[in-house]
């Protein structure tokens, strides 16, 4: 199938618009909401014959397939293309892919572009994500990250959400552009805490999963998000994140939505788990899998203790079942709160 794109760029899409780099559930999900509230808005497929299909139908049949994609939403496959008339990007591909994105961005074609990532993952060598931008020359990197599910933004349901950057002057651009009257938008400065909370709720997220697959109830799991939240800030704060931050939407909020919601592709893939299903089938990426293994390989070299993502990353790796790794973590020397 050929790539057209001589009809992508309409005129009044020629003014600055929002590049969004992945079209998956949440890329078509911001897509959606903005340009239902007035915004330009380029959406990016990688593959040519994903966005050719998403321009002749205005649907996503593996993500948000209910969900009609606006007649103003630009949808292309050139990243020259997506990136020329924009100020800044949204990428929202899966963790594992952004750093074989990044080296692709034409860095210099604006002296003040900058780029938000939105994935709730780590690098392979269990890094950030914006370090890895970073190393790479991009001067203006923000993260996004909150209780955000995609099905919910689409439909203009209200939300909330954070952009962090080490610039203050970029955090409000971003915040600027995306702030609508269904999507709250808050900026801070601790990148490293808003980046993190993102990343560790997915295995917390995971073992909620397992938690109702093994049918535990409710007193279980709001125990789990409870010692969940201390695993978090105990993680971000010898990550260098400030201290409240995990109590703010990018932490607690997300933690709780995440561990709650159907919705959740982490949750749902920890109930596949505790029943002896492969959670990693399916077109979605279940990102909590691959960061449970990589924040286990980062807590076992340094000697700190995970135990809800150790318990994960056992049952992970076949070590035991869902019902002996609660069973270890129930089994736990007593201890103060």
């Amino acid at each position: 199938m050929t790539e057209n794109h001589s009809h992508n760029i309409s005129p009044h899409n020629i003014s600055p618009h929002i590049a969004i780099l992945g079209a998956g559930g949440w890329g078509t999900a911001l897509a959606v909401m903005l340009a239902k509230s007035g915004r330009n808005v380029c959406l990016w497929a990688r593959r040519p014959e994903a966005a050719w299909q998403l321009r002749e139908d205005r649907r996503n049949p593996d993500y948000l397939g209910d969900i009609v994609i606006p007649d103003g939403v630009v949808i292309t496959s050139s990243l020259t293309e997506a990136l020329a008339h924009s100020l800044f990007a949204l990428i929202t591909l899966p963790s594992a892919a952004i750093p074989e994105l990044l080296p692709q961005l034409p860095r210099a074609m604006k002296p003040n572009w900058g780029i938000v990532l939105c994935a709730k993952g780590l690098a392979a060598d269990g890094s950030r994500l914006s370090l890895a931008a970073q190393d790479l020359g991009f001067a203006r990197v923000g993260v996004l990250s909150g209780p955000n599910h995609a099905e919910e933004v689409a439909l203009r349901l209200p939300a909330a959400t954070v952009v962090a950057s080490s610039s203050a002057e970029f955090a409000q651009q971003v915040q600027g552009l995306l702030l609508t009257s269904s999507f709250r938008v808050y900026t801070s400065s601790d990148v490293v805490g808003v980046e993190l909370g993102g990343v560790l709720k997915n295995v917390v997220a995971l073992a909620a999963g397992i938690l109702d697959g093994l049918g535990a109830g409710d007193n279980a799991k709001a125990a789990l998000i409870t010692r969940g939240l201390l695993e978090m800030s105990r993680y971000l704060e010898a990550q260098g994140a400030e201290t409240d931050t995990v109590y703010g939407l990018s932490g607690l909020g997300d933690l709780v939505a995440t561990c709650t919601s159907p919705h959740s592709r982490n949750r749902a893939a920890g109930e596949a788990l505790a029943r002896g299903n492969d959670p990693s089938q399916g077109a979605k990426v279940v990102e909590g899998i691959r960061t449970a293994t990589l924040l286990d390989a980062w807590a076992t070299l340094r000697g700190f203790d995970l135990p809800i993502v150790s318990a994960v990353a056992s049952i992970l790796r076949g070590e035991c079942s869902a019902r002996e790794a609660l069973e270890g973590v129930m089994d736990r020397p007593a201890k103060s709160e």
